[in-house]
């Protein structure tokens, strides 16, 4: 493992996505929300990504400088359309129009079709938690991103599909659950994959779908399929993602018959909602400030242990990436330079 400092790979990053053809703002937030995501924990949605958005570019499956285009508007409901543009942009573009009609009509609705990787899906919640904003978020990926067996099912059939929700915490850091419907992050299986490192038994099927815990197996020629979490629950709340964010969306549902199968595409239904139109917003953060501390007094189940929120891990994790450096490991560096030395950008010493 190399570590470096989250600046130096900023720069780095944006310069890759600056040659791979983004305009300066664009490559900019590509770059602040990978290193953001490495920051905070979430590797797999991180600078690995990096190679990969470029190979996408590069084959027209994700289009530089596009930005959300209003579909629909309804006030409390807008629907918009990516354009196929990348999920960062789409993403921090969708969650300023969701801010301004939530804070305008008490809580709002809006719906993303069409978008490219939408990256970590904690930061579109923190975003609106930012604005004293409430939301919950279903995702779905209605192009190839088809990856999960369904509950009983032994090969491919739904998406990752996560579910992300944020609250407001006054003076504080915001409470942010970030989780995927499949028990791991199919970018977690290619660390575990670029490290060769085994998985633990009950994340992964082989082709035959039978358990294994060789990353490689859903890469194979007869590809694997990841699992849901929980089992019929995990499986029940995919499939909810898919009617949410995909068909609800206009996004269209992961099925072989949509009409972008054959591309990356993130859909996302997002609600927002102001608790100063629900009553008093004084209230309602005491009301969490006493929530969080009845939770965290709960006598740890093991000595030494402490009862964790949502987003604690991150936060701790980030604090401490920040002190010392992002861990990378060889091989996803290497992949990231050799992507940098197809596009001419200099590779940083540090």
């Amino acid at each position: 493992m190399r570590r470096f400092s989250p600046s130096t790979l900023e720069a780095f990053a944006k310069a890759i996505f600056l040659a791979a053809g983004s305009e300066s703002a664009e490559a900019e937030i590509i770059a602040a929300h990978l290193v953001e995501a490495s920051l905070m924990g979430h590797d797999s949605h991180g600078v690995i990504r990096i190679s990969k958005y470029v190979d996408w570019a590069r084959s027209g499956q994700v289009r530089p400088n596009r930005h959300a285009r209003i579909v629909g508007d309804r006030g409390a409901l807008v629907v918009v359309d990516g354009e196929f543009g990348y999920g960062q942009v789409i993403g921090k573009e969708a969650m300023a129009i969701a801010a301004e009609r939530a804070k305008a009509h008490g809580m709002a609705t809006l719906a993303i079709r069409n978008s490219g990787h939408l990256g970590r899906i904690g930061a579109w919640p923190e975003r609106l938690a930012e604005q004293g904003l409430a939301s919950i978020h279903f995702v779905n990926t209605s192009g190839f991103g088809i990856l999960v067996a369904p509950f009983g099912g032994s090969d491919r059939r739904l998406s990752a599909n996560p579910i992300a929700a944020g609250a407001p915490v006054k003076g504080g850091r915001p409470i942010v659950l970030d989780i995927a419907t499949s028990v791991v992050a199919e970018g977690k299986i290619q660390l575990a994959r670029n490290k060769r490192e085994p998985l633990a038994l009950g994340l992964v099927l082989d082709g035959r779908g039978e358990p294994t815990t060789d990353a490689e197996a859903l890469y194979a020629e007869r590809p694997g399929a990841i699992l849901p979490f929980g089992g019929h629950k995990g499986s029940g709340l995919s499939f909810f993602c898919e009617i949410l964010a995909g068909a609800l969306t206009g996004g269209h549902a992961s099925h072989p018959r949509s009409p972008t199968a054959d591309r990356l595409v993130n859909n996302m239904l997002s609600m927002a909602f102001d608790p100063a139109a629900f009553g008093d917003a004084g209230e309602f953060d005491d009301d969490v400030a006493r929530l969080v501390a009845w939770v965290k007094a709960s006598p740890p189940v093991a000595a030494g242990g402490r009862v964790l929120l949502p987003g604690e891990i991150e936060q701790e994790t980030r604090s401490e990436r920040l002190t010392n450096g992002l861990p990378i490991d060889d091989a996803t560096w290497r992949q990231i330079c050799a992507t940098a030395e197809g596009l001419g950008v200099a590779i940083p010493t540090e």
